[in-house]
C-alpha cells in the first residue's frame, strides 16, 4: 500500500470516529511503529488531524467541536485514572454527589460505585450506566433528562429544571478546556448552561482536567477559575499554566501516572495558591 493510500485511510478512519490510537493503526497497516508516526505527522502538518501522546484525533481548533465518547475514551487514559483516584479520596459513604458528562467523571464513576450510601446526580448516560452495572442497592443514582450530546450527555431544560432542586455536598465535573481568561468551557451551548446548573447545586466544586485541557476554549464557558474550589490535574501540566491555576484556585491537586499507565503510590503534589504540601497516601 502506499503511503498516500494508506494516510487516507487514516485520515478517514479519524473523521468516522474521532481519534486512532498509533498501536491498532500498526496491527491495521501490518506496518512499523515509525511508519504510523510519520503519516500522522504528514497529515498533522496539512492540518488534516491532531497529533497526541499515542495517536491522533480530529483537529480541536474549532470552538464547537465536540468528539464522541468512545474518541474521548481512548485519549489520556492513564491521566484519567490517575484524576479519579485522587477523586475518590473526597468521597464518604453516605455523601450526595454529583458527576457531569465526561470520560474522566466516567473513571471516577466506577470507583464511587464501590461507595456504600452515596446518592448520585449525573446527567451522563454513561456514568448512570457505570451505577447500573456495579448491581448495589445501597446507593441511589438520578440521572437527568434532556438532550443527547455527542458525549453521552444529556443537556437543555429538562435537565436544568432537575439541577436547581438539588442541594450536593460536591459536585465532581470534567471539562472540554481551561484557559486563563475564558475559565471552563465546553463546545456545547446548551451542556454549558446545564453544567452550570450542576455547579449552582453543590457546595463545593472539584474540576477533573488532564493537562491536555489546558489552553484548550470551546465555544461557552461554564464557569471561571476561581469558581472551583478544588482544580485535579497531571504532573504533566505546565508550569506556566499552573503559576496561571495558582493565582485563582484555591486547592490544586497533581496527580501522579506511573509509566505502565496506572495511579503512581506516593505523593501527589498538592498546592494553595502559594505554597504545596506533600499529601500521603
Amino acid at each position: 500500500m502506499l503511503a498516500r493510500q494508506r494516510q487516507a485511510l487514516i485520515l478517514d478512519r479519524v473523521r468516522q470516529i474521532g481519534a486512532v490510537r498509533v498501536a491498532d493503526l500498526v496491527r491495521e497497516f501490518e506496518v512499523s511503529d515509525m511508519t504510523v508516526r510519520r503519516d500522522l505527522e504528514v497529515l498533522h502538518d496539512q492540518g488534516l488531524l491532531e497529533k497526541v501522546h499515542g495517536g491522533a484525533t480530529v483537529p480541536s481548533r474549532l470552538a464547537s467541536y465536540e468528539p464522541g465518547f468512545l474518541a474521548k475514551s481512548a485519549l489520556q487514559q492513564a491521566e484519567k485514572a490517575a484524576i479519579s483516584a485522587e477523586a475518590v479520596r473526597m468521597v464518604q459513604p453516605g455523601m450526595a454527589l454529583a458527576l457531569s458528562g465526561g470520560t474522566t467523571t466516567c473513571a471516577l464513576a466506577g470507583l464511587i460505585a464501590e461507595i456504600p450510601g452515596v446518592t448520585v446526580v449525573t446527567n451522563s448516560l454513561q456514568v448512570a450506566e457505570v451505577f447500573n452495572r456495579s448491581g448495589r442497592h445501597d446507593q441511589t443514582v438520578i440521572l437527568t433528562g434532556g438532550v443527547r450530546t455527542p458525549s453521552e450527555a444529556l443537556v437543555g431544560p429538562f435537565a436544568t429544571a432537575l439541577l436547581r432542586t438539588v442541594h450536593l455536598d460536591i459536585v465532581f465535573m470534567g471539562v472540554h478546556g481551561m484557559d486563563a481568561k475564558a475559565g471552563f468551557t465546553c463546545p456545547n451551548l446548551m451542556e454549558a448552561d446545564t453544567d452550570r446548573a450542576l455547579i449552582e447545586s453543590g457546595r463545593r466544586l472539584v474540576v477533573l482536567a488532564d493537562h491536555t485541557k489546558w489552553g484548550v476554549v470551546g465555544i461557552a464557558s461554564i464557569a471561571t477559575l476561581d469558581q472551583a474550589d478544588v482544580l485535579i490535574t497531571d504532573q504533566a501540566i505546565a508550569p506556566d499554566a499552573l503559576a496561571a491555576m495558582r493565582e485563582a484556585i484555591p486547592d490544586i491537586i497533581l496527580a501522579k501516572v506511573a509509566r505502565d499507565g496506572a495511579a503512581e503510590a506516593g505523593p501527589s503534589a498538592r498546592s494553595t495558591h502559594a505554597h504545596e504540601v506533600a499529601r500521603a497516601h
